[in-house]
């Protein structure tokens, strides 16, 4: 790995290192979270990537001027958020981990928990942001897009069939469906909210138990318009699609309105 000239200013206020090395010392706050900092600030502006080693415990011990156990402390801190994977053997070490969105998507589930947001609004977050991608998903969708559709809409059939529906297809079904607009940024997000979205699915079937097997039927139409390019049509089916979850989530939540 390649150290860049001059370190940059962590948010956790330690001062740059006058050797120029990548990783500075720290002498504040409590130690362990200011190395963590640095870290995250260092993969935030790019300067640490995905597949890139960290320096070894020892190594880290020396530029940061701390001991070993306050190392191992902040690499099990970013472990946890996601942001390294620890690996043993010869070979082994801390390693920059590519961005987890679904480790994202927890973090957006426990907010909407602590905030109490209720499945409403994430179902009316979902009118605002599916709805505004069809055009994209139409113009753009591939034939391995079409593909991976259908075969979680046969995979929900079978599973009507046996009367045995996962919500779980569900959620399935419109990760990919926003994955099929090409846009990474929009995959991510949808991702992130994958959870929220099972969640808000659950919900609605709290006010409707067969919830989920009728929506199967226009997976599948909204399959065949994107597959024509027709923007139209399948923004006509989305809307009915996300209406009816709307209305079924309002029922659950309001139950005597």
């Amino acid at each position: 790995m390649t150290l860049p000239e001059t370190p940059p200013t962590p948010t956790g206020g330690a001062s740059g290192a006058e050797t120029g090395d990548l990783l500075s010392r720290v002498s504040i706050g409590r130690i362990s979270e200011v190395i963590v900092d640095q870290v995250r600030v260092l993969i935030r502006q790019g300067r640490l990537s995905a597949g890139d080693r960290l320096p070894s415990e020892r190594e880290l011990c020396s530029r940061f001027g701390v001991s070993r156990v306050t190392v191992r402390e902040a690499l099990r801190v970013l472990e946890a958020n996601g942001l390294v994977e620890i690996r043993v053997g010869a070979r082994g070490g801390a390693f920059v981990t590519a961005p987890s969105s679904r480790m994202v998507g927890e973090g957006i589930v426990d907010l909407i928990s602590l905030a109490t947001i209720s499945a409403s609004e994430v179902t009316e977050a979902r009118m605002v942001f599916e709805l505004g991608i069809v055009g994209l998903v139409c113009e753009r969708a591939t034939a391995e897009d079409v593909d991976a559709l259908l075969e979680i809409c046969d995979r929900s059939d079978l599973a009507v069939a046996a009367g045995e529906y996962p919500l779980e297809l569900s959620a399935q079904w419109h990760t990919r469906y926003a994955k099929a607009a090409h846009n990474r940024a929009v995959s991510m997000f949808v991702e992130s909210l994958h959870d929220a979205l099972l969640r808000s699915l659950e919900r609605a079937r709290e006010s409707a138990p067969t919830h989920g097997q009728h929506g199967v039927e226009e997976h599948r139409s909204l399959v065949a318009a994107i597959t024509d390019g027709d923007v139209t049509r399948a923004t006509e089916l989305m809307h009915t699609h996300l209406t009816r979850t709307a209305q079924r989530v309002e029922d659950a939540e309001h139950p005597h309105s």
